[in-house]
């Protein structure tokens, strides 16, 4: 993640992809996949998907790759295990917003 990220920062987000109703559909779907044996798979190997670091399942958490409030939905190749200090720290980014820094 880049160091010279601001903490002023902010997103402008299209209505129609933070709209609560999608959202709350999209987290139920989350919370559906959750109790899968792929998702359990990605906690027992413990591998936080940002800092690589390995943690035990229960310091895992599921993160968007890309925001739901972006755009993201809740479906395997959006989901990943990430550790609560990198889930913290990566907020509303995308994957393009922290290869430019821009995030």
């Amino acid at each position: 993640m880049s160091d010279n990220r601001r903490s002023d920062q902010y997103y402008i987000l299209d209505p129609e992809l933070s709209d609560p109703k999608r959202i709350k559909k999209e987290r139920e779907k989350a919370q559906r996949l959750k109790k899968t044996q792929w998702w359990l798979s990605l906690l027992n190997l413990g591998i936080c998907h940002y800092c690589g670091h390995k943690f035990r399942a229960h310091e895992l958490t599921m993160d968007h790759i890309v925001p739901l409030a972006r755009g993201g939905s809740s479906v395997k190749g959006n989901i990943v295990p990430s550790c609560k200090d990198c889930n913290r720290d990566k907020k509303l980014d995308t994957p393009v917003d922290r290869i430019l820094g821009s995030g």
